[in-house]
């Protein structure tokens, strides 16, 4: 068991064999090592203490009495076979879920901003971590819907906070039949997505050639590409993707799912991690920040890649689709 002490709190992680309201959800980490348990705790703590400050000066209701409803660990350290390879540039990252009571509660700038930016900067911290946060309605809902993310979510996951009377609805399975329809239907739509992002970005790295200006308008459409390659490929494979421009988050949680996608970006050289990083940060400073600055070789780079993650998410999209495909008989 755990313990960790802060100024305002003390908090404790769950420990194995507690009791709780939902029998579907685990809330054992001991499987972790001590050093990950408490990285874990603080960060609960950070989201459990921003969210009380957020909403302090709250008038209306739900706002006022608005709360957080569930924590939830998800992903390769809730399933136990986590990374963690520094030297090589790949550490798994801590995939988080916050279940809140209010659809407005949701808003990121509003109210989690402050303890996003408080656990980037948080020296106790060894890796990234990536945060969703979604009402019960609508984890609910998914649950009940059959969607691959949150039945997945359900059964791995490990609730690091709960309110009592908060549990997660049972989860009906998805034919194989509409899983394949679903399926079909997002690779229909955003394969071709990506090619268009990836054309637009040949246009302007034709036209930096004589106007190094265009760089910026090439650095924004690989973003973009990259961003849809890996929503195409998580809305085909577990039907949910979250409300992020964020391309290192998205990389993430597509990696989980399928590890062939991580060689589309180099990251064993800190050159490597740089030019990654641009794309990264393409989204917003290519197009707001005097001081964005990419090279031609940097864009070639950052191009192979692009292109290479577009071809691994259509050929194991192809394979996802051809084995729902003879699952359903069709």
């Amino acid at each position: 068991m755990l313990y960790l002490q802060w100024a305002r709190h003390s908090f404790r992680l769950t420990p194995a064999g507690s009791g709780g309201e939902n029998p579907r959800v685990r809330k054992d980490v001991d499987h972790l090592p001590l050093k990950q348990q408490a990285e874990l705790a603080r960060v609960t703590q950070i989201l459990v203490d921003e969210f009380a400050v957020a909403i302090s000066r709250a008038t209306q209701p739900w706002k006022k009495n608005g709360k957080i409803l569930k924590i939830i660990l998800f992903g390769s350290f809730s399933r136990n076979d986590w990374v963690d390879e520094p030297t090589n540039g790949y550490t798994s990252d801590f995939d988080i879920l916050v279940i809140v009571s209010h659809k407005d509660l949701t808003d990121v700038a509003d109210y989690w901003y402050v303890a996003e930016d408080k656990i980037q900067r948080d020296g106790e911290m060894a890796r990234p971590v990536n945060v969703i946060i979604h009402t019960l309605e609508e984890v609910n809902q998914g649950l009940t819907r059959g969607e691959y993310f949150w039945v997945d979510l359900a059964r791995d996951g490990i609730a690091l906070y709960e309110l009592p009377g908060t549990e997660l609805a049972s989860p009906k399975p998805l034919t194989a039949a509409d899983a394949y329809d679903m399926a079909n239907g997002y690779f229909k739509e955003h394969l071709p997505a990506v090619d268009r992002w990836m054309k637009l970005a040949g246009v302007s790295c034709i036209e930096s050639g004589q106007d190094s200006k265009w760089n910026k308008n090439a650095a924004f459409n690989l973003h973009q590409a990259a961003e849809t390659a890996y929503s195409c490929f998580l809305l085909i494979r577990t039907h949910y993707m979250p409300r992020s421009h964020n391309i290192k988050f998205l990389r993430s949680l597509a990696e989980d799912k399928e590890p062939r996608l991580i060689d589309s970006w180099p990251r064993a050289t800190k050159l490597d991690r740089r030019r990654f990083e641009l794309a990264k940060r393409a989204y917003v400073d290519s197009r707001y920040s005097s001081a964005f600055e990419i090279s031609t070789d940097d864009l070639t780079a950052i191009t192979a890649a692009v292109r290479s993650l577009r071809d691994t998410v259509e050929a194991v999209s192809r394979e996802w689709l051809e084995s729902l495909r003879q699952k359903a008989g069709l």
